[in-house]
């Protein structure tokens, strides 16, 4: 195929050659008394006009390759060449036919339909095509997105009516092509938004991220040397590539500290590239023992896993969880059970869904951290400084006291976490 335009472009000039040259031999073979030519000699025009369309095609093509374009950008100007030539080629067996004037007649009748029909998806879908073939906003081989569908694919074929995309996603849950073919009509791409992750296919990166929860008492710099490290080494081709190399932001939350690996990355290999990155990051962790991940409602990934099997079994002797928890605390801290209706709700709004969840592993498992609070100056009151949610699934669950770890009174102004 990638000759196939030297090869059309040789089969037309053949046949016009060959009709000039019968008519030149054997002039006056068959001749056409409207237009005064004969029909060698319209056969060789109409072979000059699709053997123009050829050449024009391989000028394209000659022309794309030399900027390092890719040859599916070739093939769509081609087709419009070949279009203009066949349109041309109807009028000229018309013109030879001597129908011409017939066939504007013919238009004129039916214009005002024809228009009518003009303002309809088939023709507003090829009109699209037409201006993507032109402008070329994306390409067979890329991939984009349609945000206001939901709807992301790898660009097959840009056809007349429809443009074909091999679905990313939808089936699964991740930005992985699935083989699924979903036809686009080309008339949508007046009204909708495209995102073009690949308009340079030949280096095709965007910036993305893994994202690791790590407990408070994590070594910050281990953990961010993990992570710089499985980055590296994974994509250290596309750093020599970009020049851009991984690099570390960070977000706080109720149970530790989110670390933001973020890293460039080539889009069609990006759930690839992630699952390396994140198997390294486990690994590593797990030789690492001042590397801590964190989970929601119970802290630590090691804190709970060391007690779980501890808990069950007390669990089921009948003993009560949230006592030994606290008897284990008050070694360290000074935890106190709290009368619920002596804490002061900050005015942070929870989210409900949340709180219900975590009231349910509270209700299973007890509460397995207290929370933090300050003691008021009068009134005997305390503000939460630490633990808000927790406060609010106990207070779902009806519980009356809450341990609690007791600081310093806050300063006065002084916002709740």
């Amino acid at each position: 195929m990638k000759n196939g335009g030297l090869t059309l472009l040789s089969v037309w000039v053949i046949i016009a050659a060959g009709s000039f040259a019968v008519d030149r031999f054997m002039p006056g073979l068959v001749q056409l008394k409207k237009s005064g030519v004969t029909l060698p000699q319209l056969i060789g025009l109409l072979a000059c006009m699709m053997a123009l369309a050829e050449l024009l095609y391989v000028i394209t093509r000659w022309r794309l390759a030399s900027r390092n374009k890719p040859s599916a950008e070739a093939a769509m100007i081609g087709r419009l060449y070949r279009l203009v030539a066949v349109v041309a080629i109807i009028m000229g067996v018309a013109w030879g036919a001597g129908v011409m004037r017939s066939l504007g007649t013919l238009f004129t009748l039916f214009g005002g339909m024809i228009l009518g029909w003009s303002l309809q998806a088939p023709v507003s879908g090829f009109a699209a095509w037409a201006l993507v073939s032109m402008k070329r906003p994306f390409r067979p081989g890329d991939r984009i997105q349609f945000p206001n569908l939901g709807l992301t694919g790898d660009v097959k074929d840009v056809g007349l009516m429809y443009t074909m995309l091999d679905q990313v996603g939808g089936s699964i849950g991740s930005e992985e092509a699935v083989g699924r073919y979903v036809l686009v009509p080309n008339a949508m791409l007046f009204s909708q938004v495209v995102i073009n992750y690949t308009v340079m296919q030949e280096a095709a990166y965007m910036l993305d991220e893994v994202v690791i929860r790590i407990t408070y008492d994590s070594d910050w710099k281990k953990a961010e040397k993990i992570l710089l490290d499985a980055a590296t080494e994974v994509t250290k081709d596309l750093i020599e590539t970009t020049g851009q190399k991984p690099y570390i932001r960070s977000d706080y939350y109720d149970y530790g500290v989110y670390l933001r690996l973020r890293y460039q990355t080539r889009v069609k290999d990006r759930v690839e590239i992630a699952y390396e990155i994140n198997k390294r990051i486990f690994n590593d962790i797990q030789m690492e023992p001042s590397v801590d991940l964190a989970i929601p409602y119970v802290y630590s990934y090691r804190a709970g896993a060391d007690r779980k099997e501890e808990f069950i079994q007390e669990q089921k002797a009948g003993k009560d969880v949230r006592d030994r928890f606290i008897q284990e605390q008050k070694a360290g801290k000074d935890v106190r059970e709290i009368e619920i209706d002596r804490i002061v709700s900050s005015a942070i709004e929870a989210n409900p869904q949340d709180v219900d969840v975590l009231a349910k592993s509270v209700a299973a498992q007890g509460l397995l951290q207290p929370i933090v609070v300050a003691r008021r100056p009068q009134g005997g009151l305390y503000d939460i400084l630490a633990g808000h949610l927790r406060f609010e699934a106990c207070k779902r669950l009806g519980w009356k006291t809450i341990p609690a770890v007791i600081q310093e009174a806050r300063p006065t102004g002084a916002t709740a976490i």
